[in-house]
Protein backbone atom coordinates (compact mmCIF):
# COMPACT_ATOMS: atom_id res chain seq x y z
CA UNK A 1 0.00 0.00 0.00
CA UNK A 2 1.23 3.49 -0.84
CA UNK A 3 -0.71 5.20 1.96
CA UNK A 4 -1.01 4.34 5.62
CA UNK A 5 -4.70 5.06 6.07
CA UNK A 6 -7.70 3.75 4.15
CA UNK A 7 -9.77 6.45 2.46
CA UNK A 8 -13.28 5.64 1.28
CA UNK A 9 -15.22 8.40 -0.47
CA UNK A 10 -13.69 11.00 1.80
CA UNK A 11 -14.05 8.89 4.94
CA UNK A 12 -11.19 7.23 6.81
CA UNK A 13 -11.23 3.90 8.58
CA UNK A 14 -10.25 4.50 12.19
CA UNK A 15 -8.57 1.88 14.34
CA UNK A 16 -9.22 0.89 17.94
CA UNK A 17 -6.56 -1.39 19.43
CA UNK A 18 -7.51 -3.47 22.47
CA UNK A 19 -4.84 -4.98 24.72
CA UNK A 20 -4.92 -6.73 28.06
CA UNK A 21 -2.73 -6.85 31.12
CA UNK A 22 -2.08 -8.64 34.42
CA UNK A 23 -3.65 -11.97 33.45
CA UNK A 24 -5.58 -13.72 30.70
CA UNK A 25 -9.31 -14.31 30.87
CA UNK A 26 -10.21 -10.72 31.81
CA UNK A 27 -12.79 -10.43 29.06
CA UNK A 28 -10.97 -8.43 26.38
CA UNK A 29 -13.23 -10.08 23.83
CA UNK A 30 -16.34 -8.88 25.63
CA UNK A 31 -14.92 -5.38 25.86
CA UNK A 32 -14.15 -5.48 22.13
CA UNK A 33 -17.73 -6.58 21.41
CA UNK A 34 -19.09 -3.88 23.69
CA UNK A 35 -17.04 -1.17 22.00
CA UNK A 36 -18.33 -2.35 18.64
CA UNK A 37 -21.94 -2.36 19.82
CA UNK A 38 -21.63 1.14 21.31
CA UNK A 39 -20.47 2.36 17.91
CA UNK A 40 -23.12 0.40 16.01
CA UNK A 41 -26.02 1.86 18.00
CA UNK A 42 -24.62 5.25 17.03
CA UNK A 43 -24.97 4.40 13.34
CA UNK A 44 -21.35 3.47 12.62
CA UNK A 45 -20.12 0.50 10.62
CA UNK A 46 -17.59 -1.70 12.41
CA UNK A 47 -15.46 -4.72 11.68
CA UNK A 48 -13.19 -6.69 14.00
CA UNK A 49 -9.85 -8.51 13.91
CA UNK A 50 -8.63 -10.97 16.54
CA UNK A 51 -4.88 -11.43 16.82
CA UNK A 52 -3.70 -14.68 18.38
CA UNK A 53 0.05 -14.65 19.09
CA UNK A 54 0.42 -18.44 19.12
CA UNK A 55 2.46 -20.11 16.35
CA UNK A 56 -0.44 -22.23 15.11
CA UNK A 57 -1.67 -21.19 11.68
CA UNK A 58 -5.26 -21.46 12.92
CA UNK A 59 -7.17 -22.95 15.87
CA UNK A 60 -8.20 -26.11 14.03
CA UNK A 61 -5.75 -28.55 15.60
CA UNK A 62 -5.89 -27.18 19.14
CA UNK A 63 -7.37 -29.09 22.05
CA UNK A 64 -10.54 -27.37 23.35
CA UNK A 65 -9.27 -27.79 26.89
CA UNK A 66 -6.29 -25.61 26.00
CA UNK A 67 -7.87 -22.91 23.89
CA UNK A 68 -11.63 -23.27 24.05
CA UNK A 69 -13.91 -24.17 21.19
CA UNK A 70 -12.92 -24.00 17.54
CA UNK A 71 -15.33 -21.60 15.86
CA UNK A 72 -16.02 -22.22 12.15
CA UNK A 73 -16.75 -19.36 9.76
CA UNK A 74 -18.76 -19.39 6.53
CA UNK A 75 -15.61 -19.75 4.44
CA UNK A 76 -14.49 -22.81 6.41
CA UNK A 77 -11.81 -21.10 8.46
CA UNK A 78 -11.30 -22.62 11.93
CA UNK A 79 -11.09 -19.56 14.15
CA UNK A 80 -10.53 -18.45 17.71
CA UNK A 81 -13.74 -18.53 19.74
CA UNK A 82 -13.67 -14.74 20.14
CA UNK A 83 -14.76 -14.44 16.51
CA UNK A 84 -17.94 -16.21 17.55
CA UNK A 85 -18.50 -13.52 20.16
CA UNK A 86 -17.93 -10.83 17.53
CA UNK A 87 -20.49 -12.42 15.22
CA UNK A 88 -23.09 -12.87 17.96
CA UNK A 89 -22.77 -9.38 19.43
CA UNK A 90 -22.20 -7.39 16.26
CA UNK A 91 -24.13 -9.39 13.65
CA UNK A 92 -21.02 -9.70 11.47
CA UNK A 93 -20.25 -12.41 8.91
CA UNK A 94 -16.51 -12.76 9.35
CA UNK A 95 -13.90 -14.48 7.17
CA UNK A 96 -10.45 -15.98 7.63
CA UNK A 97 -8.96 -12.49 7.22
CA UNK A 98 -10.47 -11.45 10.55
CA UNK A 99 -8.19 -13.78 12.53
CA UNK A 100 -4.42 -13.24 12.49
CA UNK A 101 -1.95 -15.64 14.09
CA UNK A 102 1.81 -15.59 14.45
CA UNK A 103 1.91 -18.75 12.37
CA UNK A 104 0.19 -17.00 9.46
CA UNK A 105 2.52 -14.00 9.66
CA UNK A 106 5.73 -16.02 9.74
CA UNK A 107 4.45 -18.38 7.06
CA UNK A 108 3.83 -15.46 4.69
CA UNK A 109 7.14 -13.73 5.46
CA UNK A 110 9.08 -16.94 4.88
CA UNK A 111 7.18 -17.51 1.62
CA UNK A 112 8.18 -14.06 0.43
CA UNK A 113 11.78 -14.62 1.46
CA UNK A 114 11.93 -17.90 -0.45
CA UNK A 115 10.42 -16.20 -3.48
CA UNK A 116 13.10 -13.50 -3.36
CA UNK A 117 10.64 -10.69 -2.67
CA UNK A 118 12.92 -9.03 -0.13
CA UNK A 119 15.71 -8.45 -2.66
CA UNK A 120 18.38 -10.23 -0.65
CA UNK A 121 18.09 -8.22 2.56
CA UNK A 122 18.37 -9.79 5.99
CA UNK A 123 14.80 -10.63 7.02
CA UNK A 124 14.06 -9.42 10.55
CA UNK A 125 11.24 -9.00 13.06
CA UNK A 126 11.39 -5.26 12.40
CA UNK A 127 10.51 -4.28 9.74
CA UNK A 128 9.44 -7.45 7.92
CA UNK A 129 7.28 -9.18 10.51
CA UNK A 130 5.72 -5.94 11.74
CA UNK A 131 5.13 -4.78 8.16
CA UNK A 132 3.26 -8.00 7.42
CA UNK A 133 1.15 -7.58 10.56
CA UNK A 134 0.23 -4.04 9.53
CA UNK A 135 -0.53 -5.19 5.99
CA UNK A 136 -2.92 -7.85 7.26
CA UNK A 137 -4.73 -5.43 9.57
CA UNK A 138 -5.11 -2.83 6.84
CA UNK A 139 -6.23 -5.46 4.37
CA UNK A 140 -9.34 -6.08 6.49
CA UNK A 141 -10.10 -2.35 6.47
CA UNK A 142 -9.60 -2.29 2.71
CA UNK A 143 -11.90 -5.27 2.15
CA UNK A 144 -14.85 -4.33 4.37
CA UNK A 145 -14.54 -0.52 4.48
CA UNK A 146 -15.74 -0.02 8.07
CA UNK A 147 -15.89 3.32 9.83
CA UNK A 148 -14.00 1.73 12.71
CA UNK A 149 -11.88 -1.42 12.77
CA UNK A 150 -11.50 -3.10 16.17
CA UNK A 151 -8.18 -4.93 16.60
CA UNK A 152 -7.89 -7.13 19.68
CA UNK A 153 -4.53 -8.63 20.63
CA UNK A 154 -4.80 -11.88 22.55
CA UNK A 155 -2.61 -12.73 25.48
CA UNK A 156 -1.18 -10.35 28.06
CA UNK A 157 1.16 -7.38 27.75
CA UNK A 158 4.62 -8.69 28.55
CA UNK A 159 4.16 -12.02 26.75
CA UNK A 160 7.10 -12.49 24.38
CA UNK A 161 4.77 -13.85 21.69
CA UNK A 162 2.76 -10.65 21.55
CA UNK A 163 5.63 -8.16 21.28
CA UNK A 164 5.75 -7.98 17.44
CA UNK A 165 2.02 -7.24 17.35
CA UNK A 166 2.27 -4.51 19.97
CA UNK A 167 5.18 -3.02 18.06
CA UNK A 168 3.00 -3.05 14.93
CA UNK A 169 0.31 -1.19 16.89
CA UNK A 170 2.91 1.38 17.96
CA UNK A 171 3.98 1.92 14.36
CA UNK A 172 0.41 2.20 13.11
CA UNK A 173 -0.36 4.85 15.72
CA UNK A 174 2.53 6.89 14.29
CA UNK A 175 1.62 6.23 10.66
CA UNK A 176 -2.11 6.91 10.80
CA UNK A 177 -3.41 10.46 10.96
CA UNK A 178 -3.70 12.00 14.46
CA UNK A 179 -7.04 11.11 16.00
CA UNK A 180 -7.58 8.07 13.78
CA UNK A 181 -6.33 5.49 16.30
CA UNK A 182 -7.25 4.68 19.87
CA UNK A 183 -5.75 2.26 22.39
CA UNK A 184 -7.91 0.60 25.06
CA UNK A 185 -6.14 -1.36 27.78
CA UNK A 186 -8.13 -3.91 29.79
CA UNK A 187 -6.66 -4.70 33.16
CA UNK A 188 -7.49 -6.26 36.51
CA UNK A 189 -8.50 -4.39 39.65
CA UNK A 190 -8.80 -7.07 42.33
CA UNK A 191 -10.45 -6.70 45.72
CA UNK A 192 -8.72 -8.04 48.79
CA UNK A 193 -11.60 -9.55 50.75
CA UNK A 194 -9.73 -9.33 54.04
CA UNK A 195 -9.81 -5.53 53.91
CA UNK A 196 -12.46 -4.95 51.21
CA UNK A 197 -10.10 -2.64 49.32
CA UNK A 198 -9.70 -2.19 45.56
CA UNK A 199 -6.08 -2.71 44.53
CA UNK A 200 -4.82 -0.61 41.62
CA UNK A 201 -1.18 -1.69 41.70
CA UNK A 202 -1.62 -4.51 39.11
CA UNK A 203 -3.08 -1.95 36.71
CA UNK A 204 -0.26 0.49 37.36
CA UNK A 205 2.38 -2.16 36.62
CA UNK A 206 0.57 -3.33 33.50
CA UNK A 207 0.31 0.19 32.07
CA UNK A 208 3.95 0.84 32.90
CA UNK A 209 4.96 -2.25 30.95
CA UNK A 210 2.81 -1.12 28.05
CA UNK A 211 4.41 2.32 28.06
CA UNK A 212 7.89 0.80 28.16
CA UNK A 213 7.28 -0.66 24.71
CA UNK A 214 6.05 2.66 23.40
CA UNK A 215 2.29 2.41 23.79
CA UNK A 216 0.28 4.91 25.80
CA UNK A 217 -3.32 3.81 26.45
CA UNK A 218 -6.11 6.32 25.83
CA UNK A 219 -8.73 4.41 27.80
CA UNK A 220 -8.48 2.00 30.73
CA UNK A 221 -11.16 -0.63 31.25
CA UNK A 222 -10.79 -2.03 34.74
CA UNK A 223 -12.07 -5.58 35.21
CA UNK A 224 -13.57 -5.74 38.67
CA UNK A 225 -16.12 -8.26 39.87
CA UNK A 226 -17.16 -6.12 42.82
CA UNK A 227 -18.89 -3.23 41.04
CA UNK A 228 -17.73 0.04 39.53
CA UNK A 229 -14.24 1.35 40.23
CA UNK A 230 -14.70 4.96 41.35
CA UNK A 231 -13.47 7.48 43.88
CA UNK A 232 -9.86 7.32 44.94
CA UNK A 233 -9.15 4.07 43.06
CA UNK A 234 -10.32 5.61 39.78
CA UNK A 235 -8.28 8.77 40.36
CA UNK A 236 -5.19 6.73 41.14
CA UNK A 237 -5.57 4.62 37.97
CA UNK A 238 -5.98 7.76 35.85
CA UNK A 239 -2.97 9.45 37.45
CA UNK A 240 -0.56 6.54 37.09
CA UNK A 241 -1.86 5.54 33.65
CA UNK A 242 -1.58 9.09 32.32
CA UNK A 243 -5.20 9.19 31.14
CA UNK A 244 -8.00 11.54 32.11
CA UNK A 245 -10.22 10.32 34.95
CA UNK A 246 -13.21 10.22 32.63
CA UNK A 247 -11.35 7.64 30.50
CA UNK A 248 -11.34 4.98 33.25
CA UNK A 249 -14.26 2.56 32.98
CA UNK A 250 -15.26 -0.63 34.75
CA UNK A 251 -16.17 -3.97 33.23
CA UNK A 252 -18.09 -5.80 35.94
CA UNK A 253 -20.13 -9.00 36.07
CA UNK A 254 -23.47 -8.78 34.27
CA UNK A 255 -26.07 -11.41 33.46
CA UNK A 256 -26.71 -11.88 30.63
CA UNK A 257 -23.37 -10.86 29.18
CA UNK A 258 -25.25 -8.95 26.45
CA UNK A 259 -25.89 -6.21 29.05
CA UNK A 260 -22.23 -5.21 29.10
CA UNK A 261 -22.27 -2.79 26.11
CA UNK A 262 -24.98 -0.61 27.63
CA UNK A 263 -23.41 -0.93 31.10
CA UNK A 264 -20.20 0.59 29.73
CA UNK A 265 -22.12 3.15 27.70
CA UNK A 266 -23.91 4.37 30.82
CA UNK A 267 -20.48 5.15 32.27
CA UNK A 268 -19.89 7.46 29.30
CA UNK A 269 -17.61 5.25 27.24
CA UNK A 270 -19.52 5.47 23.95
CA UNK A 271 -19.54 9.27 23.91
CA UNK A 272 -15.85 9.36 24.82
CA UNK A 273 -14.98 6.99 21.96
CA UNK A 274 -16.71 9.29 19.50
CA UNK A 275 -15.01 12.37 20.95
CA UNK A 276 -11.53 10.84 20.89
CA UNK A 277 -11.95 9.57 17.32
CA UNK A 278 -13.53 12.75 16.02
CA UNK A 279 -16.78 11.01 15.09
CA UNK A 280 -19.00 13.83 16.27
CA UNK A 281 -21.83 13.81 18.76
CA UNK A 282 -24.04 10.78 18.05
CA UNK A 283 -27.13 9.82 19.99
CA UNK A 284 -27.27 6.05 20.65
CA UNK A 285 -30.38 4.04 19.86
CA UNK A 286 -30.41 1.08 22.25
CA UNK A 287 -34.05 0.17 21.56
CA UNK A 288 -33.59 -3.02 19.54
CA UNK A 289 -30.60 -4.27 21.57
CA UNK A 290 -32.42 -3.55 24.84
CA UNK A 291 -35.40 -5.59 23.63
CA UNK A 292 -33.06 -8.52 22.95
CA UNK A 293 -31.37 -8.21 26.35
CA UNK A 294 -34.72 -8.06 28.14
CA UNK A 295 -35.79 -11.32 26.48
CA UNK A 296 -33.04 -13.05 28.47
CA UNK A 297 -34.18 -11.46 31.72
CA UNK A 298 -37.97 -11.65 31.50
CA UNK A 299 -38.32 -15.42 31.54
CA UNK A 300 -41.29 -17.31 32.93
CA UNK A 301 -40.00 -20.84 33.30
CA UNK A 302 -36.88 -22.98 33.63
CA UNK A 303 -35.66 -25.93 31.58
CA UNK A 304 -32.80 -28.13 32.69
CA UNK A 305 -30.56 -29.51 29.96
CA UNK A 306 -28.01 -32.29 30.35
CA UNK A 307 -25.01 -31.51 28.13
CA UNK A 308 -23.40 -34.91 27.64
CA UNK A 309 -19.90 -34.37 26.30
CA UNK A 310 -16.24 -35.05 26.90
CA UNK A 311 -14.92 -31.55 27.65
CA UNK A 312 -17.54 -30.77 30.26
CA UNK A 313 -15.14 -29.41 32.89
CA UNK A 314 -14.39 -26.31 30.82
CA UNK A 315 -17.39 -24.29 29.63
CA UNK A 316 -15.27 -22.54 26.96
CA UNK A 317 -15.22 -25.82 25.03
CA UNK A 318 -18.90 -25.38 24.19
CA UNK A 319 -19.34 -21.59 24.17
CA UNK A 320 -21.43 -21.47 20.99
CA UNK A 321 -23.61 -24.37 22.09
CA UNK A 322 -24.21 -22.72 25.47
CA UNK A 323 -25.08 -19.41 23.84
CA UNK A 324 -27.37 -21.06 21.28
CA UNK A 325 -29.28 -22.73 24.12
CA UNK A 326 -29.63 -19.36 25.86
CA UNK A 327 -30.80 -17.70 22.63
CA UNK A 328 -33.43 -20.41 22.24
CA UNK A 329 -34.47 -20.13 25.86
CA UNK A 330 -34.95 -16.37 25.57
CA UNK A 331 -37.13 -16.89 22.48
CA UNK A 332 -39.24 -19.40 24.42
CA UNK A 333 -39.48 -17.23 27.52
CA UNK A 334 -37.49 -19.74 29.57
CA UNK A 335 -34.23 -19.69 31.46
CA UNK A 336 -31.99 -22.57 30.42
CA UNK A 337 -29.96 -24.29 33.13
CA UNK A 338 -27.14 -26.38 31.68
CA UNK A 339 -25.38 -29.18 33.53
CA UNK A 340 -22.20 -30.42 31.86
CA UNK A 341 -21.82 -34.16 32.23
CA UNK A 342 -18.62 -36.07 31.41
CA UNK A 343 -20.01 -39.15 29.67
CA UNK A 344 -17.22 -41.36 31.00
CA UNK A 345 -19.32 -41.57 34.19
CA UNK A 346 -21.94 -43.54 32.21
CA UNK A 347 -19.23 -45.97 31.10
CA UNK A 348 -17.94 -46.50 34.62
CA UNK A 349 -21.46 -46.90 36.03
CA UNK A 350 -24.23 -47.49 33.43
CA UNK A 351 -26.82 -47.00 36.16
CA UNK A 352 -25.87 -43.32 36.29
CA UNK A 353 -27.81 -42.76 33.05
CA UNK A 354 -30.93 -42.77 35.26
CA UNK A 355 -29.75 -39.36 36.46
CA UNK A 356 -30.82 -38.02 33.07
CA UNK A 357 -34.42 -38.47 34.15
CA UNK A 358 -34.00 -35.34 36.27
CA UNK A 359 -33.58 -33.22 33.13
CA UNK A 360 -35.95 -31.79 30.54
CA UNK A 361 -33.69 -32.56 27.60
CA UNK A 362 -30.45 -34.25 26.58
CA UNK A 363 -27.90 -32.72 24.22
CA UNK A 364 -24.89 -34.53 22.79
CA UNK A 365 -22.56 -31.99 21.14
CA UNK A 366 -19.68 -32.38 18.71
CA UNK A 367 -16.34 -33.91 19.56
CA UNK A 368 -13.63 -36.25 18.38
CA UNK A 369 -12.04 -39.50 19.53
CA UNK A 370 -12.97 -42.59 21.50
CA UNK A 371 -12.98 -41.25 25.06
CA UNK A 372 -16.50 -40.98 26.43
CA UNK A 373 -18.10 -42.30 23.24
CA UNK A 374 -19.88 -45.28 24.78
CA UNK A 375 -21.20 -42.99 27.50
CA UNK A 376 -22.66 -40.68 24.86
CA UNK A 377 -24.33 -43.62 23.17
CA UNK A 378 -25.88 -44.62 26.49
CA UNK A 379 -27.17 -41.08 26.99
CA UNK A 380 -28.75 -41.14 23.53
CA UNK A 381 -30.31 -44.53 24.19
CA UNK A 382 -31.80 -43.28 27.45
CA UNK A 383 -33.28 -40.20 25.74
CA UNK A 384 -34.76 -42.26 22.89
CA UNK A 385 -36.24 -45.00 25.06
CA UNK A 386 -37.64 -42.58 27.68
CA UNK A 387 -38.84 -40.17 24.98
CA UNK A 388 -36.84 -37.33 26.48
CA UNK A 389 -36.25 -34.41 24.06
CA UNK A 390 -32.90 -35.00 22.37
CA UNK A 391 -30.63 -32.90 20.20
CA UNK A 392 -27.45 -34.28 18.63
CA UNK A 393 -24.81 -32.10 16.98
CA UNK A 394 -22.19 -33.42 14.52
CA UNK A 395 -20.63 -36.31 16.49
CA UNK A 396 -23.91 -36.45 18.42
CA UNK A 397 -25.69 -36.92 15.07
CA UNK A 398 -23.32 -39.74 14.11
CA UNK A 399 -23.65 -41.50 17.47
CA UNK A 400 -27.45 -41.25 17.24
CA UNK A 401 -27.13 -43.33 14.07
CA UNK A 402 -24.85 -45.79 15.88
CA UNK A 403 -27.26 -46.08 18.81
CA UNK A 404 -30.24 -46.65 16.51
CA UNK A 405 -28.37 -49.29 14.52
CA UNK A 406 -27.36 -51.15 17.67
CA UNK A 407 -30.52 -51.04 19.74
CA UNK A 408 -33.30 -50.79 17.15
CA UNK A 409 -31.87 -52.65 14.17
CA UNK A 410 -29.95 -55.18 16.27
CA UNK A 411 -26.54 -54.49 14.72
CA UNK A 412 -24.80 -54.93 18.05
CA UNK A 413 -21.31 -54.02 16.87
CA UNK A 414 -22.37 -51.02 14.78
CA UNK A 415 -19.96 -48.13 15.20
CA UNK A 416 -18.03 -45.34 13.55
CA UNK A 417 -14.72 -46.28 11.97
CA UNK A 418 -13.28 -43.25 13.77
CA UNK A 419 -13.70 -45.16 17.04
CA UNK A 420 -13.52 -48.76 15.82
CA UNK A 421 -11.79 -49.17 12.44
CA UNK A 422 -12.46 -52.93 12.54
CA UNK A 423 -16.22 -52.84 13.16
CA UNK A 424 -18.22 -55.19 10.94
CA UNK A 425 -21.03 -52.63 10.67
CA UNK A 426 -19.45 -49.23 9.94
CA UNK A 427 -22.65 -47.20 9.90
CA UNK A 428 -20.46 -44.10 10.17
CA UNK A 429 -17.43 -43.99 7.90
CA UNK A 430 -14.77 -41.62 6.64
CA UNK A 431 -15.79 -39.22 3.88
CA UNK A 432 -14.42 -40.60 0.59
CA UNK A 433 -12.51 -37.39 -0.16
CA UNK A 434 -10.75 -37.68 3.22
CA UNK A 435 -9.06 -41.01 2.52
CA UNK A 436 -5.89 -39.64 0.96
CA UNK A 437 -5.46 -36.75 3.37
CA UNK A 438 -2.53 -36.84 5.79
CA UNK A 439 -2.44 -33.30 7.18
CA UNK A 440 -4.94 -32.48 9.93
CA UNK A 441 -5.09 -28.68 9.77
CA UNK A 442 -7.86 -27.20 7.63
CA UNK A 443 -8.65 -30.44 5.82
CA UNK A 444 -12.06 -31.44 7.19
CA UNK A 445 -15.36 -30.75 5.44
CA UNK A 446 -15.61 -27.18 6.63
CA UNK A 447 -17.75 -24.09 6.34
CA UNK A 448 -21.09 -23.16 4.87
CA UNK A 449 -22.84 -25.84 2.78
CA UNK A 450 -26.28 -25.98 1.23
CA UNK A 451 -28.82 -28.47 2.60
CA UNK A 452 -32.11 -29.62 1.09
CA UNK A 453 -34.89 -30.09 3.63
CA UNK A 454 -37.70 -32.55 2.95
CA UNK A 455 -41.19 -31.11 3.11
CA UNK A 456 -43.57 -32.42 5.74
CA UNK A 457 -40.80 -33.22 8.22
CA UNK A 458 -39.95 -31.77 11.62
CA UNK A 459 -36.93 -30.09 10.03
CA UNK A 460 -39.21 -28.36 7.52
CA UNK A 461 -41.52 -27.19 10.31
CA UNK A 462 -38.59 -25.76 12.22
CA UNK A 463 -36.75 -24.08 9.36
CA UNK A 464 -39.77 -23.18 7.23
CA UNK A 465 -37.69 -23.69 4.11
CA UNK A 466 -36.66 -26.46 1.72
CA UNK A 467 -33.17 -25.02 1.30
CA UNK A 468 -30.91 -23.88 4.15
CA UNK A 469 -27.21 -23.11 4.62
CA UNK A 470 -25.25 -24.23 7.66
CA UNK A 471 -21.63 -24.51 8.83
CA UNK A 472 -19.86 -27.87 9.02
CA UNK A 473 -16.78 -29.38 10.62
CA UNK A 474 -16.41 -33.15 10.20
CA UNK A 475 -14.49 -35.96 8.51
CA UNK A 476 -17.04 -38.76 8.92
CA UNK A 477 -20.55 -39.30 7.57
CA UNK A 478 -23.44 -41.75 7.55
CA UNK A 479 -22.25 -44.68 5.43
CA UNK A 480 -24.39 -44.77 2.23
CA UNK A 481 -24.39 -48.59 2.39
CA UNK A 482 -26.62 -48.39 5.48
CA UNK A 483 -29.06 -45.68 4.39
CA UNK A 484 -31.66 -48.18 3.27
CA UNK A 485 -31.71 -50.35 6.38
CA UNK A 486 -31.71 -47.32 8.68
CA UNK A 487 -34.66 -45.74 6.89
CA UNK A 488 -36.54 -49.01 6.75
CA UNK A 489 -36.11 -49.24 10.51
CA UNK A 490 -37.84 -45.88 11.00
CA UNK A 491 -34.99 -43.36 11.02
CA UNK A 492 -35.89 -40.35 8.86
CA UNK A 493 -33.16 -38.37 7.13
CA UNK A 494 -34.97 -35.10 6.60
CA UNK A 495 -32.00 -33.12 5.31
CA UNK A 496 -29.42 -33.98 2.67
CA UNK A 497 -26.82 -32.31 0.47
CA UNK A 498 -28.13 -31.14 -2.93
CA UNK A 499 -26.09 -33.81 -4.75
CA UNK A 500 -27.62 -36.50 -2.54
CA UNK A 501 -24.22 -37.69 -1.27
CA UNK A 502 -24.58 -36.59 2.37
CA UNK A 503 -27.19 -37.08 5.06
CA UNK A 504 -27.45 -33.87 7.06
CA UNK A 505 -30.45 -34.11 9.42
CA UNK A 506 -32.12 -37.04 11.14
CA UNK A 507 -35.28 -37.33 13.20
CA UNK A 508 -37.59 -39.92 14.73
CA UNK A 509 -41.19 -38.87 13.97
CA UNK A 510 -42.69 -41.14 16.61
CA UNK A 511 -40.77 -39.41 19.41
CA UNK A 512 -41.65 -36.20 21.22
CA UNK A 513 -38.51 -34.52 19.91
CA UNK A 514 -35.57 -36.51 18.58
CA UNK A 515 -33.50 -34.41 16.21
CA UNK A 516 -29.84 -34.33 15.14
CA UNK A 517 -27.73 -32.44 12.62
CA UNK A 518 -24.44 -33.25 10.94
CA UNK A 519 -23.74 -29.51 10.80
CA UNK A 520 -23.15 -27.10 13.69
CA UNK A 521 -26.25 -24.88 13.90
CA UNK A 522 -24.91 -23.10 16.98
CA UNK A 523 -22.42 -21.19 14.82
CA UNK A 524 -25.24 -19.21 13.18
CA UNK A 525 -27.40 -18.65 16.25
CA UNK A 526 -27.72 -15.04 17.37
CA UNK A 527 -29.36 -13.26 20.32
CA UNK A 528 -32.85 -12.40 19.12
CA UNK A 529 -32.50 -14.85 16.20
CA UNK A 530 -32.09 -18.34 17.70
CA UNK A 531 -31.18 -21.26 15.52
CA UNK A 532 -34.28 -23.35 14.65
CA UNK A 533 -32.78 -26.66 15.81
CA UNK A 534 -31.94 -25.28 19.25
CA UNK A 535 -35.22 -23.39 19.42
CA UNK A 536 -37.17 -26.57 18.64
CA UNK A 537 -35.22 -28.51 21.25
CA UNK A 538 -35.80 -26.00 24.05
CA UNK A 539 -39.43 -25.44 23.09
CA UNK A 540 -40.03 -29.20 23.10
CA UNK A 541 -38.34 -29.53 26.51
CA UNK A 542 -40.53 -26.73 27.85
CA UNK A 543 -43.75 -28.12 26.33
CA UNK A 544 -43.07 -31.62 27.62
CA UNK A 545 -42.48 -30.18 31.07
CA UNK A 546 -45.86 -28.44 30.81
CA UNK A 547 -47.51 -31.74 29.89
CA UNK A 548 -48.37 -30.97 26.27
CA UNK A 549 -48.96 -34.09 24.19
CA UNK A 550 -46.94 -32.69 21.27
CA UNK A 551 -44.53 -29.77 21.13
CA UNK A 552 -45.87 -26.56 19.63
CA UNK A 553 -43.50 -24.39 17.68
CA UNK A 554 -43.39 -22.37 14.53
CA UNK A 555 -40.71 -20.91 12.29
CA UNK A 556 -38.14 -18.67 13.97
CA UNK A 557 -35.71 -18.11 11.10
CA UNK A 558 -35.57 -18.86 7.38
Amino acid sequence: MDVCHIEVEGAVTKYIFITGGVMSGLGKGMVTCSVGKMLQVRGLRVDAVKIDPYLNVDAGTMNPYIHGEVYVLDDGYEADMDLGAYERFLGLRLTRWNNITTGQIYQEVIRKERAGEYLGVCVQIIPHITDEIKRRIRLVAERSRPDVLLVECGGTVGDIEGLPFLEAFRQMRLEERPGDTLLIHVTLVPVLKAVGELKTKPTQHSVRELREIGLQPDIIVARCEEGVVDGEARRKIALYSNVEEGAVFTSYNVDPIYRLPEALDKQGMGDLLCRYLGLGSRRPDWGEWRRIVESFIKTRGVVRIAMCGKYAHLADCYVSVNEALKHAGAACGARVEIDWIETEVFEEDPGRTEDLGDYDGVLVPGGFGVRGTEGKIRAIQYARERDLPFLGICFGFQLAVVEFARHVLGLEDAHSTECDPETENPVIDLLPEQRGIRELGGTMRLGLHEIEVEEGTLAHRLYGATRIYERHRHRYEVNPEYWGVLEEGGLVFSGKSPDGRRKEILELPDKYFFFATQFHPEFRSRPGKPDPAYYGFIKAALDRKKGRQRPEFGVVRV
